[in-house]
């Protein structure tokens, strides 16, 4: 336990899904810790305005786009009268976040983790000061996370509802006439797919020629084929230059991105989601002896320790994709680092998911970054060759397996399916592993499911699959 001199064996800065993971593992080590979290609820962006009220908010307007564009008619469920009561769609979201932000505050009490309430600022290498009391640690964590990037001269006020930040998107009180989304990336798909489905014409503008940067070639151009089907409109490879808000409305001047002649859009609300940035302001970390790299990031090595000793960090503020289960098993390995044990995380094997309909997923390597490592053989499986997906009336997408050619080693799956999200662990699983294609080609896999088409890419790469 920390003896006399200090207050924490490890004190973690943020509650977010690396922090308070960090934490509790910590205390569950035997180690006393303490967590300082300035929210008035745990669980930092993903649990509080992210990935938990996004999901609550684009699983409900599935059901009302399956209602309102006829797909459940056409399975016999005839609905005569139906409205959308979008109140209680925000409800069930709110409810939603309070359940599980008030789940790690019970997982706190019961690990004897300590909140510290407010902000820490570091005074020294071993010490921060939250609010006016000073906390001394043998080990601290940086779990920051990170926020919304401003799009110079365009000011968010959630308030207004008008030009608004992901977290005002998912509180709009009513159904924008046009909704115009700034970034072709997942939180930009996501919550547009939202609005999109309750009503709203939604606008999306892409710096780049394609949407869902990072993700795979193929898988990029097939996600933008269906979600135009769907009626979002795309301007891609266009910058916007500014955005004026009058009347309520709001004019968006825009251009081709590599430059050219103007035009503009009007909107009734404009999304900005054109990324995140690592949150570090306020840490005083020159005190501690840190600086950040030229990305804003805090560096580490293997273990997620920082130049300075005693200080570690994790999740979005250090380098590597901006993703929750990233950061959480980041947050055991450094708690079990701390502890003395071996904390690693394979930064090969985290999959990205987007929660579309369908549901983009993927893990590895994309098709173009595999080959420019070497020799690959790719498998390929249409979802509408599936069975289930038939039954579902789930026609969209395909799996696909890339294979390192002399080995069979699986460097990548990428899949987009109305279950993709939930298909790709297995994926994950198996290059965890080390598997080869042929490893997941003789798996046994459940008729009728999604996941065959897992299996059935894997043939395909030996060049045999049975349904096509």
């Amino acid at each position: 336990m920390a003896d006399g001199t200090y207050d924490f064996d490890v004190l973690v800065i943020g509650s977010g899904p690396g922090g308070y993971v960090a934490a509790i593992r910590a205390a569950q080590l035997g180690l006393k810790t303490g967590c300082v979290e300035s929210r008035e609820t745990l669980g930092g962006t993903c649990l509080n305005v992210g990935c938990i009220p996004s999901k609550a908010m684009l699983h409900a307007s599935e059901f009302y786009d399956h209602a309102a564009n006829g797909a459940m008619a056409k399975l016999g469920v005839k609905i005569d009268k139906m409205s959308l009561d979008l109140d209680t769609m925000h409800g069930q979201r709110k409810d939603a976040v309070k359940q599980l932000t008030g789940g790690i505050e019970f997982l706190f009490k019961k690990n004897k983790v300590e909140w510290l309430k407010g902000r820490a600022a570091f005074t020294s290498a071993d010490t921060v000061q939250v609010g006016d009391r000073s906390v001394r640690a043998k080990n601290i964590v940086i779990a920051t996370g990170s926020s919304v990037t401003p799009l110079p001269g365009v000011e968010v006020d959630n308030a207004k509802q008008i030009i608004v930040d992901s977290t005002g998107a998912l509180e709009l009180a009513k159904v924008p006439g046009h909704l115009v989304v700034i970034g072709g990336g997942v939180i930009g798909l996501e919550l547009g797919s939202v609005w999109r489905r309750l009503g709203a014409k939604v606008t999306v503008v892409e710096f780049l020629d394609q949407i869902l940067p990072g993700f795979d070639g193929e898988v990029r151009k097939e996600s933008n084929k269906i979600m135009k089907k769907q009626g979002l409109e795309f301007k891609l490879s266009t910058k916007v230059t500014g955005v004026t808000v009058k009347g309520g409305k709001a004019t968006l001047t825009v251009e081709p991105s590599a430059g050219g002649g103007a035009e503009t859009i009007e909107a009734d609300t404009v999304l900005v989601s054109i990324g995140r940035k690592p949150n570090t302001d306020g840490l005083a970390l020159d005190k501690a002896g840190l600086a950040v790299n030229p990305r804003g990031q805090i560096e580490i090595d293997h273990d997620f320790k920082t130049g300075v000793p005693g200080i570690w960090a994790i999740g979005d503020v250090v380098p590597g994709p901006m993703l929750a289960h990233k950061a959480e098993d980041e947050g055991i390995a450094v708690a079990e680092n701390i502890a003395g044990l071996t904390g690693i995380v394979n930064h090969d094997v985290i999959p990205s998911v987007v929660y579309t309909w369908p549901e983009i997923a993927g893990v590895g390597l994309t098709e173009e970054a595999a080959k420019e490592r070497g020799e690959i053989k790719v498998g390929k499986f249409p979802m509408m060759a599936n069975s289930r997906a038939k039954t579902n009336h789930e026609p969209d997408g395909f799996v696909k397996v890339i294979a390192d050619a002399k080995t069979d080693r699986v460097l990548g799956v990428w899949c987009i399916a109305s279950v993709a999200g939930t298909m790709i662990a297995q994926a994950c699983q198996a290059m965890e592993f080390g598997a080869t294609s042929e490893d997941i080609a003789y798996t046994c896999h459940a008729h009728p499911t999604h996941s065959e088409a897992i299996k059935e890419a894997a043939m395909a790469v030996q060049g045999k699959p049975i349904h096509v």
